[in-house]
């Protein structure tokens, strides 16, 4: 669902008379936004109900969201259905979040997460670029958004007939838990604890840069002078080694410190985003868009597995959507700062900027993360939590 305006919504954009920087960023700002409070909302949800009907709600929302784009009139239509797609994705990713880690143990989860974050992006990846060849043969308008009609449908009608809830598997798993209850889960998840705050920080400041990718690449690769296949093809690469990536990272993070495993990361898209920024060639812009997918996949399993790994199994959940909804809140800063600097100080400016943030989270994951496994250099003995 996301796939298909990754590469396209520019240039709808521009077919509806749209054209300074903040205003086209506006529907990230609604997406993200919308997002970002349903992620918090989910875990309240699935505590008082379950996580299947939480999944079925958000499927439920997603079905206004390919007519509103195929049908736009003008740029609110946008909005709207960028508010629907923030529900489908707060509510029914977060629920599979949920789910999936109730399902495996603890010696798996990374190799679970890496599966089901692999699923999730390398199809974003796939969608951008069908809907570009789409887009360069039909126009911006409708066709590029039909494939959102099977999406959307084929989620509902998949979580109506083969998903079962798993709230049996957290009371299994909440009578064997060795964790500790937290105090204060809201504080500790957002900022107090040495690895649940710093998996928050960082998840935000990587959804931040994303939020740029999504909204300002297009535009970025166009003002080079790639054509409409190139910048398709770039706007999949992305999202593509992104997900495929997480097959291996995932597990990855089973094995090895998830502390280096995740500085890595943020350093790898610093560099990514700096490459991008002075690319004068096609091979170039490609090299970039491969390390920030590579940087992506390295952190985005992980930053899961770490909350999972130091929250009680009552109180995943919970963390889980506190995390997801200062991650997905990246998406809002990252789009209302990239449009002030893209309108005041021009697109080179901003890419470095955002850049020179994402190396900051990294450090930081480094000065501040402890872990128990050996991999690149000496681990740390975590303190307990409390």
């Amino acid at each position: 669902m996301i796939g298909l305006e990754r590469a396209v919504l520019p240039g709808l954009a521009e077919t509806l008379g749209i054209n300074s920087y903040t205003a086209l960023l506006s529907f990230i700002i609604a997406f993200g936004s919308v997002k970002a409070l349903f992620n918090l909302v989910a875990g309240k949800l699935a505590n008082r109900y379950n996580r299947r009907r939480v999944l079925l709600i958000g499927w439920a929302a997603a079905l206004p969201v390919p007519y509103l784009l195929m049908y736009a009139q003008e740029w609110s239509w946008v909005i709207a259905a960028n508010i629907l797609l923030g529900i489908n994705q707060g509510l029914a990713w977060s629920a599979t979040v949920m789910m999936k880690i109730d399902l495996v143990g603890e010696k798996d989860r990374g190799f679970a997460m890496g599966l089901n974050e692999f699923a999730g992006y390398l199809t974003v990846g796939f969608a951008a670029f069908l809907a570009t060849q789409i887009a360069s043969a039909k126009g911006f308008s409708f066709y590029p958004f039909l494939p959102g009609i099977l999406f959307s449908m084929g989620g509902l009608i998949l979580t109506l007939l083969f998903v079962k809830d798993t709230e049996r598997h957290v009371q299994v798993e909440a009578q064997q838990s060795k964790q500790s209850i937290l105090k204060c889960i809201w504080k500790q998840t957002t900022f107090q604890h040495y690895n649940l705050g710093s998996v928050t920080i960082s998840g935000f400041i990587n959804n931040l840069n994303d939020g740029v990718i999504w909204g300002l690449l297009p535009v970025l690769l166009l003002n080079k002078q790639f054509n409409l296949s190139e910048i398709g093809l770039l706007a999949g690469v992305y999202p593509a080694v992104w997900g495929l990536g997480q097959m291996a990272t995932g597990k990855m993070g089973d094995v090895f410190c998830k502390k280096q495993l995740i500085t890595t990361g943020m350093l790898l898209q610093a560099i990514g985003l700096l490459l991008l920024t002075y690319a004068s060639n096609f091979y170039m812009a490609l090299a970039a868009m491969v390390l920030m997918g590579l940087g992506t996949a390295l952190v985005y399993p992980n930053f899961l597995t770490v909350i999972a790994e130091h929250t009680h199994p009552q109180q995943r959940s919970e963390s889980l959507s506190i995390f997801r909804f200062w991650r997905d809140s990246g998406y809002v800063a990252g789009a209302l700062l990239s449009g002030f600097l893209a309108d005041k100080f021009g697109l080179s400016v901003t890419f470095v900027f955002v850049a020179a943030l994402t190396g900051a989270g990294g450090l930081l994951a480094h000065l501040r993360m402890c872990c128990t496994a050996k991999f690149l250099w000496k681990s740390t003995r975590c303190p307990e939590l409390r």
